[in-house]
């Protein structure tokens, strides 16, 4: 199968990457700065050349935008919202183009299309969209109507030769350098990963491994389409999540941190609290129905593992 990722030389891409050349499929990543063998250059808003990677290609899995690792600044935010729906377009105009369009495009999306929440659990029947919720910061909802403007860009692509599944992705969790796991494995190790804000909040997950095989259960499912939630069956309070990462890390205490704190250290880290205190309670609904079974469906389970791979380096 060929498979062509725009946008993946991230953290997802390279998660992504790396499982499905080991199944022995042929990838082309899509990228403004190509430097290895299989990468090819885009800009991320307008046809060129690449476009004949995608014609006859089997699979497009588009990832671009720009990431949220960010402090959440209008500029930020505004960047975020082009590079998401500029990218989006034109994947779509170039499957729109192809003489032999791909059987199938997953589409990147967020599970923070989902209302900040803690009495229940969010699938794709029943699940709240946020925006609206009270008593949260009003840029929170800027949040939703970027993931909301995504998904609407791959929904009017017309494109009708191409089934199209739009992928509202939970926290990715792998050991590599520079992920959310290594961040908040480094918090633990220093002593910091307790409580943040009393640690209600809902932390919605996926291990790598069940990434990659969702990626593939998709690509080979036709009669799915829309949104698909791709977490674990697990969301986990905060505080409950970060007592199972120090648990597995052998860290027996974790300092807990208000939500000024949390503001202080967002700051440090050059990132933004929506990450740490907006409640994504978030559960697989789609996947779990059509017959998906997850090798890490519990946090524990989960926890030890990447634990377990950080330390020895494992992929």
């Amino acid at each position: 199968m060929k498979v062509v990722i725009p946008g993946g030389t991230g953290q997802v891409g390279a998660i992504l990457r790396r499982a499905l050349t080991g199944a022995g499929h042929d990838v082309v990543v899509l990228t403004r700065r190509p430097a290895r063998e299989g990468e090819v250059h885009w800009d991320g808003e307008t046809p060129g050349p690449w476009t004949a990677e995608i014609d006859g290609s089997d699979l497009v899995v588009n990832l671009a935008g720009r990431s949220v690792n960010c402090r959440y600044t209008p500029e930020t935010l505004s960047a975020m919202m082009r590079s998401r729906v500029r990218s989006t377009r034109v994947v779509g105009e170039a499957i729109a183009a192809a003489a032999r369009p791909p059987r199938v495009w997953l589409q990147m999306s967020t599970a923070t299309v989902y209302a900040h929440r803690f009495d229940a659990a969010n699938d794709e029947a029943t699940g709240v969209i946020g925006g609206g919720e009270p008593g949260v910061p009003r840029y929170w909802a800027y949040s939703v109507e970027i993931a909301k403007a995504w998904e609407r860009e791959q929904e009017r692509a017309g494109t009708p030769g191409t089934r199209k599944v739009a992928l509202r992705t939970a926290m990715v969790m792998s050991p590599d350098r520079g992920g959310v796991f290594d961040v908040l494995l480094r918090m633990a190790r220093l002593g910091l990963g307790g409580a943040i804000a009393g640690g209600a909040q809902y932390v919605s997950w996926i291990h790598e491994r069940d990434f990659a095989r969702a990626v593939e259960f998709l690509a080979g499912r036709d009669d799915l389409t829309g949104p698909v939630n791709l977490a674990a069956p697990d969301p986990q309070p905060q505080r409950a999540f970060m007592r199972e990462l120090r648990r597995a890390k052998g860290v027996p205490v974790g300092l807990p941190a208000t939500r000024w704190m949390a503001e202080l250290g967002a700051l440090a880290m050059r990132s933004d609290t929506e990450l740490l205190l907006k409640s994504r309670r978030v559960v697989p609904g789609r996947l779990l129905d059509a017959g998906f079974t997850f090798d890490f469906g519990q946090w524990p389970q989960a926890a030890r593992d990447l634990v377990r791979r950080s330390r020895t380096g494992a992929r």
